[in-house]
């Protein structure tokens, strides 16, 4: 029986840290960390999906122990697993978030009655109805086409859509197109924010897995401060862009450093509350949310106090 247990022991696998991400620039900091070699040798497993709403999901159905998702998608998911808990601060999008509408389109006010690609999901209805409550319109003013990420494009160049609720490389690929800018998320700063989601199980059984994970991400996000081009080369041909428009794709975001996330998750600093909390009287008001979250519970920032770099 001694022999038995000592080799059912040395045969053990370990848990994976499965990590859900998808097409936006912030988060290929993760995917640089693990190109410099940061996650070699770690459970840490980075799985592409093709939208938050397809994070959610599998999430959802406990097949994730992390994501990289925007804040309003973690509260979407708190609403029904509590369990999750936001452990770091990716980004703000003061630019990356766009609408982009054909070039006869020269404002928001003349979108009435047009067709606008949204993909279906809390961040692109949030986003489209504060665009139009900035331009004194509702929803019922526009027709919506409901669209996935992958289907910006292509549906916008075939005439399907008049407009479309957009980011990342399809954002890159359509301005390069002669879509024209008729908003963009530097419009209502520090609403959009993209952070790390942890399950609550996950930190207290991996947490070493977990550290890994947050240490390696603010690493690259040095790495690609100091060494931009390389950072480039190594992960645009993942989102199908050059290391050019990557690095101009980035100019839309404000990512928080090591420093910042520690101030940003204390929960005695209101300023990350304050905005959670706006985001989810507004989600409520516009059934986006179908119940309240204590954004109190929401934040954990014991790694990124203990993170090294």
């Amino acid at each position: 029986m001694f022999g038995v247990s000592i080799l059912i022991s040395c045969n053990t696998t370990p848990l994976p840290l499965r990590v859900a991400v998808n097409l936006w620039p912030g988060y290929e900091t993760l995917y640089l960390a693990r190109s410099l070699g940061y996650y070699d040798n770690t459970s840490i497993k980075l799985l592409d999906f093709p939208s938050g709403t397809q994070q959610v999901r599998v999430y959802r159905n406990n097949n994730l122990e992390s994501a990289a998702i925007s804040l309003d998608q973690a509260l979407e998911l708190a609403t029904t697993n509590p369990d999750v808990r936001v452990v770091t601060v990716i980004d703000f999008s003061e630019g990356g978030d766009v609408i982009l509408a054909k070039p006869e389109i020269p404002n928001l006010q003349a979108l009435k009655g047009k067709r606008v690609g949204v993909e279906a999901n809390a961040l692109g209805a949030y986003i489209i109805t504060r665009a139009l409550e900035k331009a004194a319109m509702k929803i019922e003013d526009i027709q919506v086409v409901s669209l996935g990420l992958s289907e910006h494009e292509r549906a916008f160049k075939d005439g399907i859509i008049d407009a479309v609720v957009t980011f990342g490389p399809a954002r890159t690929k359509l301005l390069a197109f002669g879509a024209k800018q008729i908003f963009d998320s530097s419009q209502i700063p520090g609403e959009i924010v993209d952070v790390l989601i942890v399950q609550k199980t996950v930190i207290a059984n991996q947490s070493k897995d977990v550290q890994t994970l947050i240490n390696g991400q603010f690493k690259a996000l040095d790495y690609l401060a100091q060494n931009p081009q390389d950072s480039a080369r190594r992960v645009a041909p993942r989102t199908q862009v050059t290391p050019e428009e990557f690095l101009e794709s980035m100019k839309g975001l404000r990512r928080p450093n090591l420093q910042e996330n520690q101030q940003l998750l204390d929960r005695e600093n209101p300023a990350l509350l304050k905005t959670t909390q706006q985001l989810i009287d507004v989600m409520l008001a516009n059934k986006l949310l179908s119940k309240s979250v204590d954004p109190m519970t929401l934040f954990d920032d014991r790694f990124v106090k203990a993170a090294e770099l």
